[in-house]
């Protein structure tokens, strides 16, 4: 494993992770969500270690052990060219790799909108429980003309698991962010409503995925996502009961193992299909609804 800080566009310096297999057969970059940071995701690093991905994540701005005024964008574009810059080193150290993004929450809305800003970059996407429509009403209740700098208490915690130990974890984890700026809101509902309006600008392939229990960011969100984007190889996929960090919870293994399989498939369909069964693109699952 190597750890180091990278400065992005503007200098801001970046905390940077990547554990790399002996013979990488692609790589991917975790984007992780609001308030948190990447080292929540090491789990799921390991799972994909294991099948010889290597994997390259990083703290936003303001999160964890990056700089940057704390949960804080002035502009909805910081959040993807930050994505960009990371991009960019991984393909630069790695040239000859293809490279995918996996993103949740925060981090699904910051890929969407790299994607959407720079397609083609990378070779696919996975999306885990990505805000991208605001149907859970996020920051509904905000009044907009609050200095961008008023701080509110991140409320996040209960939602975020079904499993308490998951819950337990992120309200104790000192590198968990304890407040949210106003800034941080009125980029996001900025980028959003981009998103909206430049839906067809998404066209890479992507399989998007979201718990149906989900209390934070509606699913709403990935079917309005999945259903407006331009990508013709797309899938999605809602679980019944999972709440909002499908890659903690109790099931997490069989999330893990969808979007493995997914990756598996970009790399190499006939493989995949002989091995695990066939799968159908532009698929739509719904467990359990």
């Amino acid at each position: 494993m190597e750890t180091r800080m990278i400065p992005s566009f503007d200098g801001t310096k970046l905390f940077l992770k990547k554990n790399i297999p002996l013979s990488p057969k692609a790589l991917v970059l975790i984007v992780h969500g609001l308030c948190e940071h990447q080292g929540r995701y090491d789990y799921l690093t390991q799972k994909l270690f294991n099948k010889d991905f290597g994997v390259y994540r990083f703290d936003h701005r303001g999160h964890g052990r990056s700089e940057g005024s704390k949960v804080y964008y002035d502009l909805f574009s910081e959040i993807y060219e930050d994505v960009n810059c990371v991009a960019e080193l991984v393909k630069k150290e790695y040239p000859d790799l293809p490279v995918f993004i996996i993103g949740h929450s925060m981090g699904g809305y910051a890929a969407a909108l790299f994607g959407s800003h720079y397609p083609g970059k990378v070779d696919g996407y996975v999306l885990s429980g990505a805000l991208t429509r605001n149907h859970g009403g996020a920051g509904k209740d905000l009044q907009r003309d609050l200095p961008p700098d008023t701080y509110f208490p991140n409320e996040l915690g209960a939602g975020v698991c079904s499993d308490p130990r998951v819950v337990e974890a992120y309200a104790s984890d000192p590198l968990v962010e304890k407040q949210i700026s106003a800034g941080m809101f009125y980029s996001i509902f900025a980028g959003i409503d981009w998103l909206k309006a430049n839906s067809d600008k998404f066209t890479d392939p992507v399989l998007i995925l979201h718990g149906c229990n989900d209390g934070l960011v509606s699913n709403q969100d990935s079917r309005d996502f999945f259903g407006e984007i331009a990508s013709e190889n797309k899938s999605l996929k809602i679980y019944a009961r999972l709440y909002h960090e499908i890659f903690n919870e109790v099931t997490k293994d069989e999330v893990i193992g969808d979007a493995l399989f997914w990756l598996e498939k970009q790399l190499d369909p006939a493989h995949v299909e002989i091995s695990y069964g066939e799968t159908s693109d532009n698929m739509i699952t719904d467990l359990g609804l």
